[in-house]
């Protein structure tokens, strides 16, 4: 993708903010990967997506499905049951999550690391 400074790119950056914090959100990217290998129904993904609620589980769905990454598919049997899929839009979502996924396990202690340097040195600073 090419980033050019073109009339209208405060529109454009907003709407690519717009997104981004969306998708970007912990528990869109949980769901994501969590729906990335197969369709499930509501309490697979709950079970699949650690300390995730009820409500923020149906509002990430509800967002998912509004935005056109998720379907909703409702079999009628009794009860009915509900499975939630990734549209093809969702799958092309999946796969930069999974290397962000990637890239953050893989430099996770380097990461740590860093905060507990820069944690110390705060300490440092402030004692003394």
């Amino acid at each position: 993708m090419e980033l050019t400074v073109a009339e209208g790119s405060r529109t454009n950056c907003r709407g690519v903010s717009e997104v981004l914090n969306r998708v970007g959100d912990k528990w869109t990217v949980q769901v994501v990967v969590a729906l990335h290998e197969r369709p499930q129904r509501f309490n697979e993904i709950k079970r699949g997506v650690n300390g995730i609620s009820q409500q923020m589980l149906i509002k990430t769905l509800k967002t998912l499905e509004r935005d056109g990454m998720v379907e909703r598919t409702v079999r009628s049997s009794t009860p009915p049951q509900v499975q939630y899929a990734l549209t093809s839009l969702g799958c092309s979502l999946a796969e930069p999550v999974r290397h962000l996924a990637e890239w953050a396990l893989a430099h996770l202690g380097a990461i740590h690391d860093s905060q507990v340097r820069f944690d110390e040195g705060i300490t440092r600073k402030i004692g003394g």
